[in-house]
């Protein structure tokens, strides 16, 4: 007997290229997020929570007005596939007409912010970040181009330049005793150095044309698209603007970290996997069987690896933060564990959006913000009291609410019933669980060792548990992500 997952794949070509596409655009970003992350943690040993703390305070500006950059101009484009080089002119005009905008904006606001947030320095930091949005128009650009080619191994390429070029900067900004600068000059290296290579890459450096007749379809849904991530900034950047009036810059730095290294699989992992997913389901919008089917997939494999990750996160929070921040950033611990028992469901949430999208049904990612732009906002607002605890804690109380919602809207549209979802999620879900709880009494049964040691064996006895658990009860599902890995 045939299953829903097994019908109506792609042609073996268009799987050949989604596969390839994935492969370089997750591999390479590995690569590029390991080169990242040995730089974050080296700086994070040298640098104070206080200076994380005050560069939290300006990324959520920073964050607020990237929503609204263009990039949901740049996607539609990719759905239009038959786009031709006036639409790109076209695009690349909005782009610098919305861009260059936002970066006034931020270095008008910049006093404002810093008044709100009782640190006269968030000013001067917000009107040099100002110059990052000058470097959105060409990534976009290049972006849109080469995403619309499915070409994702030039894109990786430019990452990988971008990344080394970032930590780079980012050592030498930490070592030269740049403190909080480090943060903000490293970023707008690596944004330099993308936006420009990404341009050039794509053989896209065209003279923008300001006539804007006949963009009404990019306007349209890339307004629906933007309004959508609009509410998603207030659910999830609501947590530091309540959190940073509330609590010390050292506090604002404790809870920021812990929630970076909480949510490294879910921010940094399934944004390229998205990427290629968007970019799949677009040229295969009018099939809808393979879109579900590529749907159950994404989840099947996805789930897979995010499990062990979050769950043996929240288990070994305390030597994880220890060996790789450092003891003075120890109270992070609590809240690293906190947070990444919330993590698959913020995982699971964020796979609807593109198929949903792709389909033609933007709004139920934007409904589903919505809601969130309440929803988390409430909790974040009872639990800040209690401190950075009791702001994780409202990550796990809000989270599996949006998650069951937002299923409940999108799986009617991508052709799933509930019992597809719940097959899908049930071996890694299990193996997890059993994995986590493996891990704390191993814990518990270790004798007195160095915390680098302990962190290995904790390690070790995880993907044991997680690797045996799924060979004996879900052969399956390691086999398909075996092949999904190897094929050629």
């Amino acid at each position: 007997m045939t299953t829903q997952s097994e019908t109506a794949l792609p042609a073996p070509s268009f799987r050949a290229q989604v596969r390839s596409a994935v492969i370089w655009r997750s591999g390479t970003q590995i690569f590029s997020q390991l080169v990242a992350w040995a730089s974050t943690f080296l700086v994070i040993r040298i640098l104070s929570p206080s200076d994380y703390g005050l560069f939290a305070m300006t990324s959520v500006v920073l964050v607020l007005l990237s929503l609204l950059n263009g990039q949901g101009f740049a996607n539609a484009a990719i759905q239009q596939r038959d786009g031709g080089p006036q639409q790109l002119r076209q695009l690349f005009g909005l782009l610098l007409a919305v861009n260059l905008t936002l970066a006034l904006l931020q270095v008008l606001a910049a006093p404002l912010v810093a008044a709100y947030y009782r640190q006269p320095m968030v000013a001067d930091l917000l009107r040099v970040q100002a110059l990052i949005y000058l470097t959105n128009p060409f990534l976009a650009l290049g972006t849109t181009v080469l995403s619309r080619e499915m070409d994702f191994r030039k894109q990786a390429q430019v990452n990988v330049l971008s990344a080394l070029t970032g930590a780079l900067v980012a050592l030498a900004g930490a070592l030269a005793g740049l403190g909080v600068w480090t943060l903000v000059l490293a970023p707008l290296t690596s944004f330099a150095v993308r936006g420009f290579g990404m341009a050039i890459a794509a053989r896209v450096l065209v003279w923008p044309s300001f006539d804007f007749r006949g963009t009404g379809a990019l306007a349209a849904y890339g307004g629906t698209v933007m309004a959508g991530q609009i509410f998603w900034f207030a659910q999830t950047q609501a947590d530091i603007v309540i959190a940073g009036r509330a609590f010390s810059a050292q506090e604002l730095g404790y809870y920021t970290t812990a929630l970076f290294l909480a949510q490294i699989f879910v921010t940094k992992v399934v944004p390229p996997l998205n990427e290629v997913a968007f970019s799949a389901y677009a040229q295969i919008q009018d099939d809808r069987a393979a879109v579900t089917a590529g749907f159950l997939k994404s989840v099947r494999l996805i789930m897979t690896l995010a499990m062990p990750f979050c769950l043996g996160l929240a288990a070994v929070a305390e030597p994880a933060v220890r060996v790789m921040l450092g003891e003075k950033w120890l109270p992070a611990a609590p809240v690293v564990s906190l947070l990444a028992l919330a993590m698959p469901f913020m995982t699971l949430h964020v796979l609807f959006g593109p198929a949903a999208s792709a389909l033609g049904r933007p709004g139920l990612s934007t409904r589903s913000a919505v809601v969130g732009s309440v929803l988390m906002p409430a909790c974040y607002l009872a639990g800040v009291q209690f401190g950075p605890v009791g702001i994780a804690a409202a990550w796990l109380v809000a989270w599996p609410v949006l998650t069951v919602l937002s299923a409940a809207w999108s799986l009617p549209v991508i052709g799933l019933s509930t019992r597809d979802l719940a097959d899908a999620l049930l071996p890694p879900v299990l193996a997890g669980t059993a994995m986590g709880l493996g891990v704390v009494l191993t814990d518990r049964l270790l004798p007195a060792m160095p915390e680098l040691l302990r962190l290995s064996l904790l390690v070790a006895a995880g993907a044991a548990i997680y690797g045996l658990w799924l060979l004996r009860f879900a052969r399956g599902r390691l086999d398909e992500l075996l092949a999904t890995v190897l094929k050629r």
